[in-house]
């Protein structure tokens, strides 16, 4: 069901609306994490490696897929905001028609190029054939999950956020079921970790765009629409080619970072591969608010409601003090139980180094958290370019001084990088927020 974010009070509204977004992330994270838990609980520390590894490269991948989620949802959120229904329906199909063209390059892109990206983040030679295999099959599947990422902005976008709820603890049960039933009962390896994951996001893909069009039609009321619109997509460019931008340097940054990483050999490698799934978690939990907080200005720029926009930046914040506090306050009491969720608890070195990682980088949580926000408001008026801008500084910093400190500090100056750039992320956040296209349009 379609909801109107322009009506309500804004705190309640933002939490009702955010409650599903965050079930489905953590269902999607579970979903992410399962491959990583079954290869270090069945397969090995090699194994574990090997998808932590594999896991950066799927980042750039995903970054094109989570701009397209970014630029559909926030114009046909805008045009749902202002009730243009019939516009409303030509963005949907637009988005579906070009986010096919382009997952389709980028399988051909990701097949023909995945041993040149495995050497460029200097895989090890007796993981990459691991690797290769997981990050081939993999790549077939971009298709179905460009179509539910979209699928899922669509749904934000119309103030639907129980569906993809819905369907995503419905495909992250059966993935968790497939990784054990490939891997343990089949005897499969590595490639039945990538084959479940592939199935289910197939699953999820048809399942979501074939209740999103159903929708569709009590949305706009049967109304005939043109199924593409060279106009919107414009519009829809404008503000993916930004967020694809901001993602893809964080996974260039990431792969960056992971080639220092890799320099410090398998235990190191694999004690990161299970903490960065753990620090996911709290990451997305802060930026699926912050997305939730974006939809909501997004239908309220619209309407022109912008005394909206501003209430629900303060609930967002108040509903994100919680949760990284929270967070914070988990990982450094319990992080080294969590960790054996992925880890047998004979491999103390590799526990140790999760455990570093947990405690070093959960402290800043809130810092993350100010910047979710604040950006968040930006992108629902349909500026991107400060999110990139203020990305690009954090992954700059955070690659260069991982390079720095790890010569002084060893694996742990790695650790020391991701405070400072993501304050200075933040405060080029803040700054755009004070200053840029956003406070014009609000003094308009």
């Amino acid at each position: 069901m379609a909801k109107d974010l322009t009506t309500g009070r804004e705190g309640k509204t933002l939490f009702l609306y955010v409650l599903p977004m965050l079930g489905s992330m953590l269902f999607q994270q579970l979903y992410n994490i399962a491959d990583t838990l079954v290869a270090g609980k069945f397969l090995g520390a090699d194994a574990l490696a090997s998808v932590g590894n594999s896991y950066e490269i799927t980042l750039i991948f995903l970054a094109f897929g989570g701009g397209m989620n970014m630029g559909s949802g926030i114009i046909i959120g805008q045009l749902f905001g202002a009730k243009d229904h019939v516009k409303v329906k030509t963005a949907i199909t637009t988005s579906y028609i070009s986010v096919i063209a382009l997952s389709i390059v980028l399988t051909i892109f990701g097949v023909l190029a995945c041993d040149w990206m495995l050497n460029a983040i200097s895989t090890p030679a007796h993981l990459f054939h691991l690797s290769e295999t997981y990050l081939d099959i993999y790549i077939y599947g971009l298709i179905f999950l460009f179509l539910y990422n979209v699928s899922t902005g669509i749904f934000a976008a119309l103030g639907d956020t129980k569906t993809p709820f819905y369907f995503l603890l419905f495909s992250s049960t059966l993935n968790i079921i497939l990784d054990i039933a490939f891997v343990v009962l089949l005897d499969m390896g590595i490639s039945g970790l990538a084959w479940a994951t592939f199935l289910c996001q197939g699953l999820s893909a048809i399942l979501a765009m074939t209740s999103l069009f159903r929708k569709l039609k009590d949305i706009t009321r049967q109304v005939k629409a043109p199924i593409f619109s060279g106009k919107i997509l414009k519009k829809i460019i404008s503000v993916a080619i930004p967020s694809m931008c901001q993602q893809s340097f964080v996974s260039i940054g990431n792969i960056m970072v992971q080639s220092i990483i890799n320099s410090f050999g398998g235990a190191v490698m694999a004690g990161y591969a299970a903490a960065i799934k753990l620090n996911g978690v709290s990451i997305s939990l802060i930026s699926t608010t912050g997305n939730g907080a974006a939809a909501f200005a997004a239908q309220n720029i619209g309407a022109k409601k912008f005394d909206r926009v501003l209430n629900v930046r303060r609930a967002a914040l108040k509903i994100l003090s919680i949760i990284s506090v929270s967070m914070c306050i988990i990982y450094s009491v319990f992080g080294n139980k969590l960790l054996t969720l992925f880890i047998d608890s004979s491999e103390i070195e590799v526990i140790k180094v999760g455990v570093s990682f947990l405690r070093m980088v959960s402290p800043f949580y809130a810092v993350v958290m100010f910047k979710s926000v604040t950006d968040a408001v930006m992108r629902g008026a349909g500026d991107s370019r400060p999110f990139m801008y203020s990305t690009l500084l954090d992954l700059f910093l955070r690659a260069l001084l991982s390079f720095v400190f790890s010569s002084f500090f060893g694996y742990i100056g790695i650790w020391l990088s991701w405070p400072f750039g993501w304050t200075a992320g933040t405060l080029l956040a803040f700054y755009f927020y004070n200053y840029g296209k956003w406070r014009k349009l609000l003094n308009e």
